[in-house]
């Protein structure tokens, strides 16, 4: 099964995040949406994986406190758009310690450098050939009391995720 590690967000972030979804494509940008209910912040990527109760287990020796996170701005990657997080170092420093704990489970995951967002439209492309990203951002904050384990499965409306378990902050 594929998995990956996430912060889920509540429904204010999602309802805001839809909004800067809605301003997009009122800037002219056409591609694949991310829906409101999959929104999340990845912060390892397993990949396909049998063995869920032992990324749960290396989830549960993570210890860390509740913190807050700020989602502030819009980037791409190349046609991939994304929304970003204002620094924290507490968030960075989290996924490093999350990531030795794979590491010691000896649970594959994706390696690459974490730089926290939030997908909200991939092989996006402007109807006028130019971008036009939205002036207005809203303000978005929220306190992480939780990290969960999700399965990614492909449906007919795309994908569809199933949390496993989660673990909350100490």
């Amino acid at each position: 099964m594929r998995l990956f590690i996430a912060i889920e967000f509540d429904n204010t972030i999602l309802s805001s995040l839809k909004i800067v979804q809605g301003n997009l494509k009122k800037c002219g940008l056409n591609g694949k949406y991310t829906r409101e209910e999959n929104l999340h912040l990845t912060l390892a990527f397993i990949g396909e994986y049998g063995n869920p109760d032992k990324v749960l287990a290396a989830l549960e020796e993570l210890d860390f406190k509740e913190f807050t996170i700020e989602i502030d701005g819009i980037g791409n990657f190349g046609d991939l758009y994304w929304a970003g997080l204002k620094d924290n170092p507490y968030l960075i420093s989290l996924v490093k310690s999350l990531r030795k704990n794979l590491s010691d489970y000896e649970i594959p995951f994706d390696r690459k450098k974490f730089s926290p967002h939030i997908t909200l439209v991939r092989k996006g492309e402007f109807t006028h050939g130019r971008a036009c990203l939205p002036s207005f951002f809203p303000k978005m904050k929220m306190k992480v009391s939780s990290i969960a384990l999700v399965k990614s499965e492909f449906g007919k409306k795309g994908m569809n995720y199933t949390v496993l378990g989660e673990v909350g902050a100490i």
